[in-house]
C-alpha cells in the first residue's frame, strides 16, 4: 500500500523550504511556481515537487541567478530532451556576470579605502569625503 504524498500549507510549506510566505506568493505571480490546487475549503494545497521546485528557486537565488535565468532553468530542469550544455552555457554567462560584479565591487573597494584613508589623514574641517563625493 503506497502512502499519500506529503502536502503542505503554504506556511508549512514556507519552514519546510526556508523560503517566506510572502516570497512563495511571488514566486507563484511570477510563474516560477504554478498555482496550487486548493482544497475545499479554498486552502492551498502544496506538493513535494512544489517543495522541490522552490528548494531549487532558493538555491538558484542564493547563486545570484536573476528570475528569468531561473526560469530558464526551470523549463530545461522539466525538459526530457534537456541537454546539460544548454544549462553549462546559461551557468558560464552568469558567471561571466558576477565576475565583472566583483571587479566593480573591488574598485569600489579601492576608491572607498582611498576616502577613508584621505578623511584619517585629514583634521581640517572639510571633510575630503564630502568633497569627493560632490564633484
Amino acid at each position: 500500500m503506497t502512502s499519500p504524498e506529503q502536502t503542505f500549507s503554504r506556511g508549512q510549506l514556507a519552514k519546510h523550504t526556508a523560503v517566506k510566505s510572502e516570497t512563495i506568493r511571488y514566486y507563484e505571480r511570477c510563474g516560477l511556481l504554478h498555482a496550487p490546487a486548493r482544497s475545499a475549503g479554498g486552502h492551498r494545497i502544496y506538493t513535494q515537487d512544489d517543495a522541490s521546485r522552490l528548494i531549487f528557486i532558493r538555491r538558484c537565488r542564493e547563486l545570484g541567478f536573476t528570475l528569468d535565468e531561473i526560469g530558464s532553468l526551470v523549463e530545461l530542469a522539466g525538459d526530457e530532451n534537456m541537454n546539460c550544455s544548454q544549462v553549462r552555457e546559461l551557468t558560464a554567462e552568469h558567471l561571466l556576470d558576477v565576475q565583472g560584479k566583483i571587479k566593480d565591487l573591488r574598485k569600489m573597494e579601492r576608491m572607498l579605502k582611498s576616502m577613508v584613508k584621505q578623511c584619517d589623514e585629514n583634521a581640517s574641517p572639510n571633510c575630503p569625503i564630502i568633497e569627493t563625493l560632490s564633484n
